[in-house]
């Protein structure tokens, strides 16, 4: 198995070169691809020094699987290079998310759909859809899932490396009495926020991704949510509303749900179905800091929030860059070298 990951140098690229050592992937042979300012650059791989290509520079003959975590610009560049050389690419970018020749796959939920990949292209879920998707799953197939009012709780790490950056040093670098900011939030000067529109410390941005430019007022977060939850579960039809925000945490994403079925709920029932999978956890008061590090999604605060017995409430946590990134796309390589 000749493996690649593209944008080998960046967050999720060594995450999933780490994911493949821990999980003992079958890989025979391996290369790391990234943008011309890594070119020459060193990594090791299972004590193997491995030298960085330039994607630009890039020969794409003899790759079966390539790891793509590079950003939409360059996988739209890329991913059809590999693939045009028979290599299957699994992309962590939004490019091709929406594309119907592609499946868009969280392998618990509907590795089926990996029984056709017409452009040789496979996608990963956005961060925060990934993280909600297997309990969903569960749960729609016990009552039949219509409708889903989220509000999502997104770590800094989503923004990649610039944002974890940016929060660090604005919690760093302050050296007063933050417990000014519970009189008054000008109080603490944390300097200009940059790859935030507001100031991340010790706060919450409702507001994750860009805007949509038709008048909306929707983010692009809100919108993957919405179209990425109705593909992967495949509910065309499914009513989403959501609202996304940036939070004050540097790894893992949180969701509150609030789901409505087509027959009535039970919590027992939900509770049973749930804890019998290895890969949820139940934690009644599930945090980005219990998910850290850790592939499972958390699931919590289980309850019927109104007299509506067709309607359930709960809280979901995970780790945005192992399974919201980094672990998805390792695991269906895995069902493809199976396969």
């Amino acid at each position: 198995m000749n493996l690649a990951i593209f944008g080998a140098t960046g967050q999720v690229g060594q995450v999933m070169a780490q994911i493949l050592i821990e999980r003992d992937y079958p890989v025979d042979s391996i290369r790391f691809f990234a943008s011309s300012r890594s070119k020459g650059k060193l990594l090791d791989f299972k004590g193997q020094i491995i030298e960085v290509e330039d994607a630009d520079e890039g020969n794409f003959n003899g790759i079966d699987i390539a790891l793509f975590s590079c950003g939409a610009a360059a996988s739209k560049i890329y991913a059809p290079k590999v693939a045009e050389k028979g290599g299957i690419v699994i992309d962590n970018s939004s490019c091709f998310r929406q594309d119907p020749n592609v499946p868009l796959v969280v392998p618990e939920v509907n590795s089926h759909t990996l029984n056709d990949i017409p452009l040789n292209i496979v996608a990963n879920p956005n961060c925060t859809t990934m993280v909600a998707m297997p309990p969903l799953k569960i749960l729609h197939d016990l009552w039949g899932l219509k409708k889903m009012v989220a509000t999502t709780f997104q770590a800094v790490s989503g923004s990649g490396k610039a944002g974890v950056d940016e929060l660090s040093n604005q919690l760093t670098g302050y050296t007063g009495n933050l417990s000014d900011l519970a009189f008054d939030g000008a109080a603490v000067d944390f300097g200009t926020p940059n790859k935030f529109p507001k100031i991340a410390a010790l706060n919450v941005i409702p507001m994750a991704g860009s805007f949509l430019d038709d008048g909306s007022n929707v983010t692009s977060e809100e919108l993957k949510l919405v179209n990425e939850s109705r593909k992967i579960l495949d509910i065309p039809n499914l009513i989403v509303s959501a609202t996304c925000t940036r939070v004050s945490v540097m790894t893992g994403h949180s969701l509150s749900l609030t789901l409505t079925f087509e027959d009535q709920t039970d919590i027992e029932q939900a509770t049973k179905a749930l804890s019998n999978k290895d890969y949820i956890v139940l934690d009644n008061v599930p945090t980005p800091h219990t998910a850290a590090g850790k592939d499972p999604s958390y699931v919590g605060r289980i309850r019927h929030a109104t007299n509506d017995l067709h309607e359930l409430s709960l809280f979901v946590v995970g780790d945005n860059l192992r399974k919201g990134a980094a672990l998805n796309a390792v695991q269906i390589a895995e069902v493809l070298a199976k396969r």
